[in-house]
């Protein structure tokens, strides 16, 4: 018995080849060339401060803002970074996680206002949300390689689009759980559409924003390994050639690496909330 099939895997080939690809390559190559210099120039940036003065600078600003205990910590993990010989992919996986969540944010944050300032957003952006969500993760792989290719770039963009949907949720929900009190003080002082967004709903939403901003931060990095299976670069690759070698060890330093940036990050986005909540 012959059943009818859906040729969905054509069409979608035939739509890239044919039309996507031919029509927006350019537009693409672009983007590419953008976020290579970006990564590209944050990765010398970091790989320029000689290793010991940016372990004393990361580990003053983690006394800043979350303490000594992390300022210990930070101290301890650099030096674990260094002793083991894995400071470049370091500071390349930090380059990619840096640039990613810069872009999320650029993205997610403005469609997370208009998603609180329009309902009919909203109910466009809520069920992309959830589908980004709930697709898996080696899914953002594809595209991200037939659109950019192997190495850095690619691993940017699966990045940004995986670590994105914190960043949009927690600012539309910061927004809209500004108090309705103060929302009508503030009307009732004239103040207009803008001056409210501007001086009221968005400073009271920073806590909640900074919160997703923590939660972008995390994605970012819990994809370093995934990316490393396009060619990404950094800490990821180490623990790719682990699993790939059989390599327990090796892929215990990598993965240990891995740990030591997330903690950091994690514990002075956190202290960093703590002190816009004040």
């Amino acid at each position: 018995m012959n059943y009818f099939t859906l040729p969905l895997e054509e069409w979608t080939n035939t739509f890239i080849n044919e039309w996507l690809l031919p029509v927006f390559g350019g537009f693409f190559n672009g983007i590419s060339i953008v976020l290579s210099w970006l990564v590209d120039g944050v990765t010398s940036t970091l790989l320029f401060i000689p290793p010991e003065l940016f372990a004393l600078l990361i580990a003053l600003l983690a006394w800043k803002l979350s303490g000594r205990n992390l300022a210990i910590f930070a101290l301890a993990g650099f030096l674990y970074i260094g002793a083991v010989d894995i400071w470049i992919e370091s500071m390349t996986t930090l380059s990619i996680v840096l640039v990613s969540t810069v872009v999320s944010i650029f993205i997610g944050v403005p469609i997370g206002i208009l998603s609180a300032m329009n309902g009919r957003v909203e109910q466009a952006v809520r069920p992309t949300l959830d589908f980004m969500q709930t697709l898996p993760v080696f899914i953002y792989l594809i595209p991200a390689v037939l659109l950019f290719g192997l190495g850095g770039v690619p691993a940017v963009i699966a990045t940004t689009i995986f670590a994105m949907p914190p960043a949009v949720r927690m600012t539309n929900l910061g927004i809209r759980q500004v108090p309705s009190d103060i929302i009508e003080a503030s009307q009732a002082f004239g103040s207009t559409s803008k001056q409210m967004l501007m001086k009221v709903q968005l400073p009271l939403a920073v806590p909640t924003i900074m919160a997703g901003v923590n939660q972008t931060i995390m994605l970012a990095l819990s994809m370093a390994v995934v990316a490393s299976m396009i060619g990404a670069p950094g800490l990821g690759s180490i623990v790719l050639s682990g699993i790939s070698n059989v390599n327990v060890g090796q892929g215990l330093v990598g993965g240990l690496g891995i740990v030591v940036l997330a903690i950091i990050l994690d514990r002075m986005t956190q202290g960093l909330t703590k002190k816009t909540a004040v």
